[in-house]
């Protein structure tokens, strides 16, 4: 099997973390090459992007500023981890990805979606994922999750509903390269209809 390009996204609380190390562990006894990594983060400089990100202590910063933030993470990401295991062969489970940009600052923080979205693929030289799997959660499902909320996981509620809608919107316009799934179905179903879709994804690329 050859190289792809594999993305989670969805609300708080829905267990994408769960889902990609099950996909991982799977593919690994397929026999393939497998790197799991996460946004922001990924890299020395995406990590500490991440903790100005996601950190308490940054309450308040300017959504711009933000947006700009992940961007730039992104692109370090996507340049010194994600195409360089692309390339050698390696199927790569990323933990968010752009469109966490578009729902979470074009949509949740009213930047536009379309600015958003067309600075992360400047930023990222326009890769994409080759599927993106979103997990659909009721954002007072997926917060009751939470133990420990970050700086965004504490926005008010309608903010996360918005984050919501937007996945939902994006996978809609694009459904040909989108899986939503329920994410309070239990965790074997989940994984097996994501097992299944991989599998269809990974033998057109033969």
């Amino acid at each position: 099997m050859g190289a792809a390009f594999i993305a989670f996204e969805g609300g708080e609380g829905a267990g994408k973390s769960t889902q990609e190390a099950l996909l991982a562990e799977w593919l690994t006894a397929e026999g393939c090459s497998v790197l799991r990594t996460r946004e922001p983060g990924g890299t020395p400089a995406g990590e500490a992007i991440r903790a100005v990100l996601l950190g308490n202590e940054y309450s308040g910063l300017d959504p711009r500023a933000e947006a700009l933030l992940f961007a730039a993470a992104r692109g370090e990401h996507v340049e010194r981890v994600i195409r360089p295991a692309l390339d050698s062969g390696t199927v790569v489970v990323c933990d968010r990805y752009i469109d966490s940009s578009v729902a979470y600052q074009g949509i949740g923080r009213d930047l536009g979606a379309e600015y958003v979205r067309d600075l992360s693929l400047w930023a990222t030289r326009e890769l994409v994922p080759d599927l993106t799997v979103v997990l659909d959660i009721d954002p007072q499902v997926g917060l009751s999750r939470v133990e420990r909320p970050d700086r965004l996981e504490s926005e008010p509620i309608d903010y996360h509903r918005r984050v919501r809608q937007a996945f939902l919107d994006i996978a809609r316009d694009d459904a040909q390269r989108y899986l939503v799934l329920d994410a309070t179905d239990s965790k074997d179903t989940i994984a097996a209809t994501i097992r299944a879709r991989v599998t269809e994804l990974l033998k057109a690329r033969l």
